[in-house]
């Protein structure tokens, strides 16, 4: 095989198809990437056992074929080489590239010992790339990061008519976010559960315009966009339903700045050593202020913000400090609305109230303030 193509085309189709390869495996093909070239095509398609990516770019075919070498070391070659177009090609058991006066040599493994990649499931519908891209990052933030909880460490994904649902939970945290789904049909559902972590390497690897068609079977769930493919095999288990969790009975209603209150939990929390609580206390009224404090004896921090509420008794509410902070930063809102039960108990954060049930909700359980 060999063909020529630009030193970022193939930069970019190697760097998105290297995403789902395996830190370590047992296995060394599957370390590899696949390229396979044709008719001015390129394909590069990567596997491990959790998921698959197959990534097409345009490529000037000198001779068509294929070829499997170290996925990790080809896209640092790819890193450092010069701008301008490259030449690739198979010679003899040597995968060679060539740059502006420099080259580089790769053994090529055994294509015979390579899987097939797996099919894309039934496409569903489709979302629109940077709305899903945002709405998975936002979501990923409360996923669990404990493995012998694997369903926890997963995202659900629920699709029902026109509508598609992100959440996850680590069991102290509880992040939604709807987005509109054009649906192949008007009995499209599903209600499935994939890996955090491989759901927001493939969102980040599948651009930020245009349509991501979304493909979901018993096993895995898939996603197609602009020459990308990639699938995801599913988690076992299902997520807890938020829809009465969420239902708060009277809660105060507290309105801030989002970008003033990161900062103040950013800098209070700096003397919040090995996780103690943020304290929030609220002063009421449509002038009202909200003082953060966080620490312990000597070492305290302290600052007071602007908080408008429509309540009339003060309130103390504290929180994880890394909680508060990943909820707050996933939103993009200038303003953010707090909705609080009272101390030890559920408190929701969502955006802009723009008089329609809010797209994106994050749930954290306050905890017992501290005394400082």
């Amino acid at each position: 095989m060999e063909f020529r193509m630009e030193r970022g085309a193939l930069t970019d189709a190697v760097s998105r198809a290297a995403r789902v390869l395996p830190a370590r495996s047992p296995v060394p093909v599957l370390g590899g990437l696949l390229l396979d070239v044709d008719d001015g095509l390129l394909r590069v398609s990567g596997l491990d056992f959790e998921a698959s990516a197959r990534v097409e770019a345009e490529a000037h075919t000198v001779r068509p074929g294929k070829v499997l070498v170290m996925g990790r070391r080809l896209l640092d070659i790819c890193k450092v080489l010069p701008d301008g177009p490259v030449e690739c090609a198979v010679e003899g058991s040597r995968f060679t590239v060539s740059a502006d006066g420099s080259r580089f040599g790769l053994s090529v493994l055994p294509l015979d010992d390579y899987p097939v990649l797996p099919p894309l499931p039934e496409v569903r519908g489709a979302v629109e790339a940077g709305e899903f891209a945002s709405a998975v990052a936002q979501v990923a933030v409360a996923a669990g990061r404990d493995d012998t909880l694997p369903t926890l460490t997963g995202i659900r994904i629920g699709l029902d008519g026109s509508t598609m649902t992100l959440a996850a939970t680590d069991r102290y945290r509880f992040a939604v976010r709807t987005l509109p789904f054009k649906a192949t049909a008007r009995d499209v559902t599903a209600d499935v559960v994939v890996s955090a972590r491989r759901l927001a390497e493939t969102a980040r690897s599948l651009g930020r315009s245009g349509q991501v068609d979304v493909a979901v079977d018993g096993g895995s769930v898939g996603f197609e966009h602009a020459g990308t493919r990639t699938t995801v095999r599913l988690l076992d288990g299902r997520l807890p339903r938020h829809d009465k969790l969420f239902a708060l009975k009277d809660p105060v209603v507290v309105v801030m700045d989002r970008a003033r209150l990161v900062e103040a939990v950013k800098r209070v929390s700096v003397v919040a050593d090995g996780g103690s609580p943020l304290q929030m206390a609220f002063s009421p009224g449509p002038d009202g202020s909200v003082l953060l404090q966080a620490g312990f004896e000597d070492d305290v921090a302290a600052q007071r913000l602007p908080a408008a509420s429509a309540g009339d008794a003060e309130l103390t509410v504290a929180f994880n400090p890394a909680y508060l902070l990943d909820a707050l930063s996933s939103f993009e809102d200038a303003t953010v609305l707090m909705k609080l039960m009272g101390p030890g108990q559920r408190a929701m954060i969502t955006g802009r109230d723009d008089g329609g049930a809010a797209t994106h909700q994050h749930l954290l359980m306050s905890v017992k303030p501290p005394l400082l």
